[in-house]
C-alpha cells in the first residue's frame, strides 16, 4: 500500500515549518508523516459556503505518468514473477483473481504465457470505470461512479508527474506561498512522489473518507511501480468515490 495525502495549505505557519525542519535530512515520506502528525488525522468535515463556490484549477489530462526524475525499473527477469495461466471452462479470458501475478500485485508481462486474452494487463491497457466530476456539498469538487463497480475491480490509475522529494518540497512551498489550496500528492517510495496538481486524470478528484469505498494499491508493472485504485466493496452508480488520504 502507498501512503497518500492531499494537503490543504491554509494551515498555520508553525505547521508548515515542519517541512522546513525535515527538509535537509529526511526523506519525503518522513516529511509527510511528520506533517500529518502535526496537523492531525484526516476527518470528514464540512466546508463553508463560500469555499464550496470555488472552482477547481485547470490541469492537463494525461493517461500515463510523466517522469521528471530517473525512472527506476527492475528487469523483468529479476522479479521472477511469471504466470502460466490457461483458459478454463471454455472461456477465452485468462488471468483472473487466481493468477499468480495478480495475487502478488504485479501485472502480467511479456514473460508470461497467458497471451492477448489476459485480464491482468497493465493499468494503461485496462478500461477505466465510467465516472463524472460533480460539485459536492461538503468537499468542493468530487467524483461519482457513472456505472456499477464490483468489489476488487480496477477503477482508475492514479497518474501525474513523478518527482523526487527535493522537487516536491519546492513545489509545496511555492504553492503554499502563492495561496494554492489543493495539492494532490501520492508517495511511491521514500524518495519519489506522484504529483497530480498540474497534470493528472479524474482520480485527482476522489475525496477523502474515513469509511472509503476504494483503496490505493501499489503494483509492479513492467518493472515500474505504479498506483492503482480498486473498489473495496460493490459501488452503485451515482455513489461518490472516496479513499483514505492517510492510508491509501
Amino acid at each position: 500500500m502507498s501512503e497518500a495525502f492531499d494537503f490543504l495549505s491554509g494551515q498555520p505557519h508553525s505547521k508548515w515549518s515542519v517541512l522546513r525542519e525535515c527538509a535537509v535530512n529526511c526523506g519525503i515520506g518522513h516529511i509527510f508523516n511528520k506533517l500529518i502528525t502535526e496537523i492531525g488525522d484526516p476527518v470528514d468535515f464540512e466546508l463553508p459556503n463560500w469555499l464550496n463556490k470555488w472552482q477547481p484549477m485547470s490541469y492537463v489530462n494525461i493517461r500515463r505518468n510523466i517522469y521528471h526524475t530517473k525512472r527506476i525499473k527492475k528487469r523483468l527477469k529479476d522479479d521472477g514473477i511469471f504466470c502460466s495461466c490457461n483458459s478454463v471452462g471454455g472461456s477465452p479470458a485468462v488471468c483472473g483473481r487466481d493468477c499468480l501475478c495478480s495475487m502478488l500485485l504485479s501485472c502480467c508481462s511479456s514473460g508470461c504465457k497467458c497471451g492477448d486474452s489476459c485480464l491482468n494487463k497493465p493499468f494503461h491497457l485496462r478500461p477505466t470505470k465510467k465516472m463524472k466530476i460533480v460539485k459536492t456539498e461538503k468537499c468542493g469538487s468530487g467524483i461519482v461512479a457513472d456505472e456499477d463497480i464490483k468489489r476488487k475491480e480496477f477503477v482508475i490509475e492514479y497518474v501525474g508527474e513523478v518527482i523526487d522529494d527535493k522537487t516536491c518540497e519546492e513545489r509545496l512551498w511555492k504553492m503554499k506561498h502563492s495561496g494554492e489550496t489543493n495539492f494532490y500528492l501520492c508517495e511511491i517510495n521514500r524518495d519519489t512522489v506522484i504529483d497530480a496538481t498540474y497534470k493528472g486524470n479524474k482520480s485527482r478528484y476522489i475525496n477523502h473518507s474515513c469509511c472509503p469505498n476504494t483503496e490505493m494499491q501499489k503494483w509492479m508493472i513492467d518493472g515500474e511501480t505504479r498506483i492503482g485504485i480498486f473498489a473495496k466493496r460493490d459501488i452503485k452508480r451515482g455513489e461518490h468515490l472516496t479513499y483514505d488520504y492517510k492510508y491509501g
